[in-house]
């Protein structure tokens, strides 16, 4: 392998000192944390961030039939035991980040689905893994594509970052669903396809690596194995006389690897059932492989054990990364124009920062109450006008006040008149009883009036401002609520008003005025002449009244006293709208949405459930996670 001298001493002078020992000693050590720790815990903030999601990442995923020695690897490299068993045992994406400390005690924290664990006893990794994969793809034998991530800080780990991925299975055992193996399948290409990605095999060595499906799928989608480092383990388990095919697998004779082969002999089922430690097992396999026939001197190429194993991957993936940056730089770049460009075509929309989403309520919900209280005040509201929008209802009312007709209330009283009165004194209950139910009628238009103002220009319209949230919703219950109660006051007074103006009532002096301006007197042959006045309040005196009290006037008097009734119901209705309708409504509203701030689900209000939300949304977490990505990279280069 280029480069290995240099790096591992005792190939030049052949000794048997492992890579491990020699990294805890000296320049070299210090050298070579300080050189790899940054790429490696860069590429991880970056994946932490979710970057991932936008371009390919350097990374190393593990696949493997099931007993093919996966586990036992894994647990060699970082030192402690992972969930074994019979069956599917990995069941969701396992990212393992290992980082080697200089000093200092053992440590490790496992996170997944917003869950985050810190501890300190290495035996507790097991049940934590089971725990996580139990809850994300449930008790029974089911898998997830959610990801654990493991990280373990110890003096005797390397700096490593490694995705082990459910064992290949092909037959569904007890529980598991019929297209398992598809499912398993589906994960793994998920993971491998991508082309920033150094596929680990892990193959036993008492198998034909020619068979195994695992080296077969990394072969379709590396056919030419750039990306394929393949890891044969069980060597000690394989039948007398197999030795030299195996050497030749290891050589790249049978099936070429670009990256290679290394063969490694991890703990098997009966040295965990002899409690044999890791430590001791990995000195184990030092002395299997030195005092092997035929392995010895793949140990000494640098082809054999997991410490030459645990050297390779983190140059491998160092080199990687390194090869990597350039081109990642370049799509994080390109991805922040395109997702800016495309930014401008969406409005603002609220914060992603959970922190910032209460500032951003209360903003809009002032910036709304401001519209309202000028609503309130003036009936306009930006470029809404309210009066505009509602006086051709009023006019409608008017009209329709104006255009009543008149003439049937004269010729229902023509033909009623005759009630209890002699031949020249006419009745006044029949006078006003025409009045009564001519104004009786005039109460469904006038509701009617109220309705269409409701349905013409209500407080909903102010809703644009929040139909892209979920709290569009409050306000607009709120806007239901206020308005129904408003109408119901508006539908009382209007009934009163019209039950008062059957009361058939004016003051004199108003009547007076209509009548002096009125052609009746003349009609009446009054003398200008004549003392018809009360000379103090200028009122007709009973004379004058005298005048006025024949059949043939009534007519003339009926529209004129509709005249009086006419000029307070075209007023008084209007009013009533505008001032229970509009300006108490738009005040009630204003209260409600500022008092909405306190103890709100601000992040549940904010919420957008339409196309265009969902996709700004995620223009916005794209920026975020790409503008940090930059960041990231220019600090820690």
């Amino acid at each position: 392998m280029d480069g290995q001298d240099k790096l591992i001493d005792y190939d030049s002078q052949g000794t048997e000192s492992s890579f491990s020992e020699l990294q805890t000693h000296g320049a070299f050590h210090n050298h070579f944390i300080e050189s790899v720790q940054p790429l490696i815990e860069l590429i991880d903030s970056l994946r932490l961030i979710g970057i991932d999601k936008d371009m390919d990442l350097p990374s190393i995923a593990v696949v493997g039939d099931q007993s093919s020695g996966k586990s036992s690897v894994l647990e060699a490299l970082s030192g402690v035991a992972l969930p074994r068993g019979s069956g599917i045992v990995t069941r969701c994406p396992l990212e393992l980040k290992l980082r080697k400390l200089k000093k200092g005690p053992w440590s490790g924290a496992i996170s997944y689905s917003g869950h985050k664990e810190k501890f300190n006893d290495p035996l507790k990794v097991d049940n934590l893994v089971r725990e996580a994969q139990n809850k994300l793809a449930g008790n029974a034998v089911g898998i997830s594509d959610e990801l654990i991530s493991l990280e373990i800080l110890s003096p005797d780990v390397c700096d490593l970052t490694l995705i082990d991925l459910p064992g290949i299975t092909r037959v569904p055992v007890h529980g598991q669903p019929d297209d398992i193996a598809d499912q398993i399948k589906n994960l793994i290409l998920k993971y491998v396809a991508k082309s920033e990605t150094i596929i680990l095999v892990v193959v036993p060595c008492n198998v034909d690596i020619a068979t195994t499906e695992a080296l077969r799928m990394a072969q379709d989608v590396d056919p030419e194995g750039y990306r394929t480092l393949a890891i044969l383990t069980k060597p000690d388990l394989i039948d007398r006389g197999a030795e030299i095919d195996v050497l030749n697998i290891v050589q790249g004779k049978v099936i070429p690897l670009s990256k290679g082969y290394i063969i490694v002999r991890c703990r098997g089922q009966s040295d965990i059932n002899n409690k044999i430690p890791l430590s001791k097992a990995m000195e184990m396999e030092m002395k299997f492989f030195r005092n092997h026939r035929y392995f010895n001197s793949l140990l000494n190429d640098g082809k054999a054990s997991t410490q030459f194993l645990a050297n390779n991957l983190t140059k491998e993936l160092v080199d990687h990364i390194k090869k990597s940056l350039p081109y990642l730089t370049e799509q994080i770049q390109t991805g922040l124009v395109n997702v800016q460009r495309e930014l401008k075509n969406y409005d603002q929309g609220p914060p992603l920062e959970v922190e910032k989403m209460g500032p951003f309520l209360s903003e809009i919900i002032m910036e709304f109450s401001d519209q309202i209280n000028e609503l309130s005040r003036t009936g306009h509201s930006k470029d809404r006008n309210i009066h505009a929008l509602i006086h051709p209802v009023f006019k409608n009312w008017d009209n329709y006040l104006i255009t009543t007709k008149v003439t049937e209330m004269v010729d229902k009283y023509n033909e009623m008149h005759r009630g209890r009165e002699l031949l020249t004194f006419s009745d006044f209950c029949e006078f006003e009883s025409v009045i009564k139910d001519h104004v009786a009628a005039l109460q469904e238009p006038a509701m009617a009036t109220l309705k269409h103002v409701r349905g013409t220009y209500t407080l909903k319209k102010k809703l644009y401002f929040f139909t892209r949230y979920a709290l569009c919703c409050t306000p607009q219950k709120m806007i239901n609520d206020i308005q129904s109660k408003q109408e119901a006051k508006v539908e009382k007074r209007i009934k009163e008003f019209i039950d008062m103006e059957q009361l058939v009532f004016t003051q004199d002096k108003v009547l007076q005025r209509k009548l002096d301006n009125s052609d009746i007197p003349q009609k009446a042959m009054m003398d200008p002449d004549t003392n018809v006045y009360d000379d103090e309040n200028k009122i007709f005196n009973s004379k004058g009244c005298a005048l006025l009290d024949t059949r043939n006037l009534v007519p003339d008097k009926l529209v004129l006293y509709y005249e009086v009734v006419y000029q307070r119901l075209t007023d008084y209705v209007p009013m009533l709208i505008i001032l229970f309708m509009l300006k108490d409504a738009a005040k009630i509203l204003r209260h409600q949405m500022l008092e909405l701030r306190n103890e709100a689900d601000v992040v549940k209000l904010l919420s957008e459930d339409s196309d265009r939300g969902r996709r700004r949304a995620d223009l916005k977490q794209r920026l975020e996670r790409l503008t940090q990505a930059q960041e990231l990279i220019s600090n820690r280069l």
